[in-house]
């Protein structure tokens, strides 16, 4: 039952992340969920390093947007550099 949370509020996370920063990123109903997850694993890690969470200590809701956005920005820099110039 935990994964199907875990999937269902990484959809959430990722449509969330995506409202915040709109533009043209991969979507649809599975890379959306996953697009939160990782932001969640994103959110844990680093506030681990600053010590914001204590290990073990899964990231809040926010901290999972936050991460979901780091994603779609480092996405959109490497799209951006992979693209021919016009």
């Amino acid at each position: 039952m935990e994964i199907i949370w875990t999937i269902i509020i990484g959809a959430i996370v990722g449509l969330v992340a995506k409202f915040i920063m709109p533009g043209k990123d991969p979507g649809g109903f599975i890379i959306t969920p996953l697009i939160g997850i990782g932001g969640a694993i994103v959110a844990k890690y680093l506030g681990q390093a600053v010590g914001i969470y204590d290990p073990g200590q899964p990231a809040g809701f926010i901290g999972s947007v936050i991460g979901a956005i780091i994603i779609l920005v480092i996405y959109r820099v490497i799209r951006q550099k992979s693209a021919p110039s016009a």
